[in-house]
């Protein structure tokens, strides 16, 4: 037995001296009070994972383990059920259209909250952000558990707020009890190319983001709010140095937990970075040049689908490094 554990330890001394490439662990935690059903969609060549989908209850943890050079999304469905009579799973927001709880390749209806990653990309890096051009229909955070930045900028990044309540009336998806449970992109409501950065807008010169994407921009300053928001939504950590915890409504002790486990909110500072909050006090939507304006204060207009607290600007504006990060090909 000794000779066995023996060989094993040399084994793997010399897997790690020979550069062998290690895989990369994301961990799934539901702070959510109620069920979510994550989904998981590899993108084209690359290597599967283990699994494209499954339930997780309120404060249930799962890791999920990814090959190395993995591309690909994470995402959260809700109000998920099984239809009586045909057994067909269906989900009311970020829908896959598998039938079934693994998602099997299908990738999320908008309007979803999406946790995009390039592992082992251009440089050594592994590349990875948040994006609410798709929408939203919940609050997610990713934050690298170890890492090094290999001069990117290696920190938390997400979507705090939950954007259900105070999204403006025609981006609102709302459930059978008229609450909002998900808020559509810019795209998605008008679908036009200026919205969408597609046909003559398909550049970063000439698609600008839109009063509708300052939406998502004013009340998650680090999330992607359309196409080319890179240089604030872009987050790199050197490859193989990092895990990714990725928390879906993050609470103020899930916060506070996830970032103080990460040695990049303590030894990574953003050598000149704008210093961006992951959640602002307010929210504000300019409309689209019709005269629509207003103003969401998350004091006196709480969202009215999620139990997650809005009250943590004083928390997350302690999580201020930030800087440019190099051009990321989205998925």
């Amino acid at each position: 037995m000794a000779s066995h554990h023996l060989l094993l330890s040399m084994s793997l001394l010399l897997s790690s001296l020979s550069g062998v490439a290690v895989s990369t662990t994301f961990t799934l935690t539901n702070s959510c009070g109620y069920t979510v059903w994550p989904g998981l969609l590899s993108s084209a060549g690359s290597p599967p994972l283990s699994t494209t989908g499954f339930a997780l209850a309120p404060g249930e943890s799962r890791p999920v383990d990814a090959p190395p050079s993995w591309s690909g999304r994470i995402w959260a469905r809700t109000l998920c059920s099984s239809d009586p009579g045909t057994g067909r799973f269906t989900c009311a927001t970020g829908e896959c259209g598998s039938g079934a709880v693994e998602c099997s390749g299908g990738g999320a209806a908008p309007p979803t909250t999406l946790a995009e990653f390039t592992l082992d990309g251009a440089g050594g890096s592994d590349f990875y952000d948040v994006s609410l051009v798709d929408g939203s229909n919940l609050p997610m955070v990713v934050v690298p558990q170890g890492g090094s930045s290999g001069g990117g900028n290696c920190g938390a990044t997400g979507c705090v707020a939950d954007l259900n309540g105070p999204c403006p009336a025609d981006l609102k998806v709302a459930g059978p009890d008229g609450a909002g449970i998900a808020c559509k992109s810019a795209c998605g409501a008008y679908g036009r190319p200026q919205d969408c950065c597609s046909g003559d807008y398909g550049t970063p010169a000439t698609c600008q983001p839109s009063a509708s994407s300052q939406f998502f921009k004013n009340a998650c300053p680090r999330a992607y709010s359309y196409a080319y928001d890179d240089a604030t939504s872009t987050f790199t950590c050197a490859s193989g140095t990092a895990n990714y915890l990725i928390t879906l409504c993050p609470t103020m002790s899930s916060l506070k937990s996830s970032v103080s486990s990460s040695s990049t909110s303590s030894t990574n500072p953003s050598p000149g970075g704008t210093g961006l909050p992951l959640l602002n006090d307010t929210v504000s939507f300019a409309g689209r040049g019709d005269g629509y304006s207003s103003s969401y204060p998350y004091a006196s207009a709480p969202s009215l689908s999620a139990p997650c607290p809005l009250a943590l600007a004083a928390a997350a504006a302690a999580l201020t490094w930030l800087c440019a990060a190099p051009r990321h090909h989205r998925l």
